[in-house]
């Protein structure tokens, strides 16, 4: 278990989320985030590929620092199990990143990463936990909605802590705390079987041609660069490009429809994750302990998803961005994209852990 730590301030602290598909850093100096960047980072691949996204990070994230890391990428296909890649995550961190490195270990607090097997249960993707943290100190009660390219945590927040019924993948995934789809990477065969096109409601081919990232670039809500993973069949990501792969779903060549109808296909495969985010949503919104009153905050690459439930659901919507404007600087276009890399830093920074040193 992590030990008990002092309050303790630093000048210079990055908070790092190293995920299966991306990982993400923010510097945190003098208690404000200055800055946050996200890259791709396909670790199935193997350690390799953190170590090719560390290098073309910009020059701040590999200074010197308290580096706090919060973690998903111990799921993916190079690791025996969550154990051994929470393990060989922490090692990493340990042994590439210059400073004092502290492992995120959620309701545990901060543990050394030579701790960090013996913790792994409390460390294994826990960038929700940091994000919930850090917003309960500004909104005491709320629905956190991160959306991010692949995954949507929905996390209860009551008076300003983190009050998600489940801990784990597992547990989250049975209390909805945890739905498995996102604005980029999630296919569409998962969000639907059928779609309406062309006067007939039409079964779709059950294969990966196209994913909710191409969705989003028909409707116009895709955030700029938020899309850093190859396409369905490894081609540009263009309006006409994401058409024919929209296309292939449907048994079709893109010459076989409009642009209107494209986009049209597109909302109905929206709809069905807006539908599938909603009832989830919903559900944890129905709790006795949640007040009536307690707004969503949206956050993440799908943030625009977010605001719709929030419409949906009749409840009152902020951005996570401007909940915690007081602690950014200007300027931070990612800011929401890289939350959880953002709150570990900046609880990291605020009080500062004691078992941390390499």
């Amino acid at each position: 278990m992590a030990a008990a730590h002092p309050t303790l301030r630093h000048a210079r602290t990055i908070g790092w989320d190293l995920g299966g598909v991306h990982v993400k850093a923010a510097l945190v100096e003098d208690g404000a985030v200055r800055a946050v960047v996200q890259a791709p980072c396909p670790l199935w691949r193997g350690l390799t590929a953190l170590d090719e996204a560390l290098s073309g990070l910009p020059d701040w994230a590999r200074g010197e620092a308290l580096h706090a890391v919060t973690m998903t990428g111990e799921l993916t296909d190079c690791f025996s199990d969550r154990t051994d890649g929470v393990g060989r995550l922490a090692a990493w961190a340990a042994e590439r990143l210059p400073g004092r490195v502290a492992i995120f270990a959620g309701r545990a607090g901060f543990v050394a990463p030579a701790e960090a097997r013996a913790n792994a249960a409390a460390i294994a993707s826990a960038n929700w936990h940091a994000t919930a943290t850090l917003l309960g100190r500004h909104a005491a009660d709320a629905l956190l909605i991160d959306i991010g390219s692949t995954t949507a945590d929905l996390i209860p927040i009551l008076g300003g802590a983190p009050a998600a019924r489940g801990y784990s993948d597992a547990e989250r995934l049975e209390t909805g705390e945890l739905v498995y789809t996102g604005v980029v990477r999630t296919p569409l065969l998962a969000l639907s079987d059928h779609a309406p096109f062309a006067g007939r409601r039409t079964r779709l081919m059950a294969e990966t041609f196209a994913h909710a990232a191409d969705v989003y670039r028909l409707t116009g809500d895709l955030p700029d660069g938020a899309d850093r993973q190859p396409t369905g069949d490894g081609k540009g990501r263009s309006l006409p490009e994401s058409e024919a792969r929209l296309a292939r779903m449907v048994g079709r060549d893109r010459g076989e429809g409009t642009a209107q109808a494209w986009r049209a296909l597109a909302g109905h495969f929206a709809e069905a994750q807006v539908r599938l985010l909603s009832d989830a949503a919903a559900t944890l919104l129905s709790r006795a302990d949640m007040p009536a009153a307690a707004p969503l905050i949206a956050c993440g690459a799908g943030a625009f998803l977010g605001v719709r439930l929030a419409e949906r659901l009749g409840r009152p919507c902020r951005a996570f961005t401007d909940v915690l404007a007081p602690r950014l600087a200007g300027g931070l276009d990612e800011a929401s994209t890289c939350g959880p890399a953002l709150a570990v830093g900046l609880i990291a920074a605020d009080a500062g852990p004691s078992r941390r040193d390499r």
